[in-house]
């Protein structure tokens, strides 16, 4: 039988936890991970008794991004099923980012690429002392098109502009001085931070907490329409064919430096 890739519970109090279940690839995104993602954020925002949602990844890591063996079949698809990958990719991410029940990333350890576009669409970020993070998509010669609405709510233009075009990994500490994180923990002590959150998050009306979010999300003009995600997706989709994605997508799986590399001064 095969394992799930995206696994969901919820108490009495109505907190789901939903957790990414790959652990034997760092929680990396595939086909399967992503529409089981995309399909329990819908239920849950349908849900009435749901009151929070918690996202936390099985294992050492939260999520170090895209699953290399996902990228790999990828590389070699029809043009309709990188699209179709590509809008699978902003879908999920919208259903996170635009989810009525507030959202908290339980983050420990590697947040990479799209790793860090679900902690960017969670409306809280509890990250413990290990963590790091990183928006690693231009090291392969692509963008961050799926993720780039959530990180910009994130980050803000100003920063997005350093880390995306970067791609420097970034520790804890400066994640919360940037305001990507906004509680430190202890390692192993993601649930105790929580809790005082998530029971202050059970203390308000819970119709009068989806009605701010969704007001959060129409008045600062940040939630995507359909046009500018699919958009989105088709630069995604897009870039795979260019001869710097393929460059760095190769020079990734040879473990070798691009040719765009000029080397150091």
């Amino acid at each position: 039988m095969t394992e799930k890739t995206v696994l969901m519970e919820k108490d009495a109090r109505g907190v789901a936890t939903v957790t990414l279940n790959r652990p034997e690839v760092f929680n990396g995104y595939n086909e399967a991970l992503l529409t089981s993602l995309r399909d329990v954020y819908v239920e849950l925002d349908s849900d009435p008794s749901i009151r929070a949602v918690l996202l936390r990844g099985a294992g050492k890591h939260f999520s170090a991004g895209a699953d290399v063996n996902w990228f790999k079949e990828l590389a070699t698809a029809e043009p309709s099923v990188r699209i179709a990958a590509s809008r699978l990719s902003t879908a999920a991410m919208r259903a996170l980012d635009e989810c009525s029940k507030p959202t908290i990333a339980l983050v420990q350890n590697a947040c990479f690429g799209g790793g860090a576009g679900y902690a960017a669409a969670c409306d809280i970020v509890i990250a413990s002392e290990d963590a790091r993070f990183a928006i690693t998509e231009v090291r392969l010669g692509i963008t961050p098109a799926p993720i780039l609405n959530q990180v910009l709510k994130a980050l803000g233009g100003r920063q997005a502009r350093r880390y995306a075009v970067t791609a420097e990994t970034f520790d804890v500490n400066r994640a919360q001085d940037i305001g990507f994180v906004h509680e430190i923990c202890p390692v192993g002590g993601l649930d105790d931070a929580a809790e005082p959150t998530v029971d202050a998050i059970l203390r308000n009306g819970p119709i009068a907490v989806s009605k701010t979010k969704e007001m959060i999300g129409i008045y600062s003009g940040t939630n995507l329409s359909d046009e500018t995600a699919d958009e989105l997706a088709g630069i995604s989709a897009a870039g795979r064919d260019t001869e710097e994605g393929i460059e760095g997508f190769s020079a990734f799986l040879e473990k070798r430096t691009p040719v765009w590399y000029p080397g150091d001064k």
